[in-house]
């Protein structure tokens, strides 16, 4: 049986309940019998879904949502000092405990496995909360995007195993105590919290050496980022370190990825023997995020065969390259990639699965200090598509930077020889979409922001 509530999290009041990270907290705690209460900032899929789990969900922020009996107020680093709920906690003396603190106290007692990483953490977090759930294991799991066959980005389980998504952004994944730790890749992102890839290093490496003595780290033999953080923490005498990748170095080596459509088959070579399985998602970067999977599912004594038949089962993720429908014989595909690396996966990821189609992109960028420091690769990854629509930067956290715009993107793209349109106003890329649309073609609405909310309107334009 897993844990129950701490005594601090029985009477929890979330600020800004309806985030992928927090949501999935309260759901956990909701399912474990927790009064679960908080805000957002409007009306959800989501919050209907934790109300559903008895949970209170006011929409909009004010300091009168805060009950006077709450045990605690949960928040994560983006909520601003100045939010009234936050400001009323202060005037009662309610503990505010910050999002991995909550996660780190529902993993105690639990094996725990922490998948990190710049890129590829939800795929990867997905794929194993599936193939253990696959394998009545009866996992619980947090993870950073809704599972589309569940539905849901949380779960409570009965078994001993806990499968979490370790956000690397504001340092939080630093409090986990895992047993497995999966780094699938180190890269200089989050600009507003890390000035360097040094700090980077430090903070991957604060994280490795949380996991629990005597337990093993996952890491990428192909990625540089990952193989410098393996020369840093090879020596650490408590850590078994695994590696994986196409690297013939590989402990997990994989020996072929064979693209077949929307799916890849992987064959991989473990304890010297070769083992070939199915991942239902297309692309190089999904298969190797696979192989992470296996890798820590079998860290954890799960017979390989057996995981990697469940692994098979996975379908994807919302937003990670997923198919939202099909109109006048162009097919509409959402992705969440916003980092330059992402983006190129996703875009080669497509290019492979439809080589003979015309893939046009929607693309919105994510975070003005992001563009700021990688629009120019941005841009280049746009060079990839046959033609672009890209939009305003979605802000999300962050206040404007004075001369930071899609512009610098655009003007990237361009001289990489890209197909680019700038279109500020969103309401009309359906529209254009439609226009340049023609059947047999993809068209891919990518970005970390609003931008998702386009797919089933160009299908709509599509279809009349």
């Amino acid at each position: 049986m897993a844990p129950g509530i701490p005594a601090a999290l029985e009477r929890p009041h979330f600020i800004g309940i309806g985030g992928a990270g927090m949501s999935g907290i309260a759901k956990i705690l909701a399912q474990r019998g927790a009064k679960v209460a908080g805000s957002d900032a409007k009306e959800s899929a989501t919050a209907q879904a934790l109300r559903a789990l008895g949970a209170t969900v006011h929409i909009g922020h004010a300091a009168g949502h805060l009950a006077d009996d709450a045990t605690c107020v949960v928040v994560s680093s983006a909520i601003r000092a100045d939010n009234p709920e936050l400001v009323r906690a202060a005037e009662l003396s309610v503990p505010v405990v910050h999002r991995a603190d909550a996660l780190a106290s529902l993993m105690e007692g639990l094996r725990a496995i922490a998948v990190a990483g710049t890129h590829g953490k939800t795929t990867t977090t997905s794929m194993l909360a599936v193939a253990l759930s696959g394998l009545s294991l009866d996992p619980s799991y947090a993870i950073g995007g809704d599972l589309e066959g569940p539905g849901t980005n949380a779960t409570h389980g009965g078994g001993d195993i806990f499968v979490a998504e370790a956000d690397e952004s504001d340092r939080s994944f630093q409090k986990y105590d895992p047993q497995v730790a999966i780094v699938l890749n180190v890269e200089l992102d989050h600009h507003a919290n890390y000035a360097s890839m040094e700090e980077i290093y430090d903070s991957f490496e604060t994280f490795v050496g949380k996991v629990v003595p005597g337990g093993t780290l996952v890491v990428s033999a192909d990625q540089a980022g990952a193989v410098e953080l393996t020369r840093r923490v090879r020596d650490v005498a408590s850590l078994d370190v695994v590696t994986y990748g196409e690297a013939q170095t590989a402990d997990v080596r994989v020996h072929k990825i064979t693209p077949r459509g929307l799916t890849s088959e992987v064959t991989v070579v473990l304890d010297g023997k070769y083992l070939t399985f199915t991942v239902s998602v297309p692309g190089r970067h999904y298969a190797l995020n696979a192989v992470a999977a296996l890798a820590a599912g079998v860290a954890l004594g799960i017979p390989a065969h057996n995981l990697a038949s469940a692994i098979g089962t996975y379908t994807g993720v919302k937003r990670r390259l997923q198919l939202k429908g099909e109109a006048a014989g162009v097919q509409v595909i959402d992705s969440y990639a916003h980092h330059p690396t992402e983006m190129t996966a996703d875009l080669e990821a497509m290019r492979g699965a439809a080589a003979d189609s015309r893939l046009l992109v929607v693309f919105q960028p994510h975070l003005f200090s992001r563009t700021q420091e990688l629009g120019t690769e941005m841009g280049q990854a746009l060079a990839l598509a046959d033609a672009s629509v890209v939009l305003d930067i979605y802000p999300a956290r962050e206040d404007p930077i004075p001369g930071v715009t899609s512009t610098l993107i655009i003007d990237a793209a361009k001289a990489a020889g890209a197909d680019v349109t700038a279109v500020s106003d969103k309401t009309a890329v359906p529209a254009v979409i439609a226009g340049m649309a023609k059947p047999g073609d993809l068209v891919l609405t990518m970005g970390a922001g609003d931008v998702t909310d386009l797919g089933p309107q160009i299908l709509d334009h599509l279809s009349s």
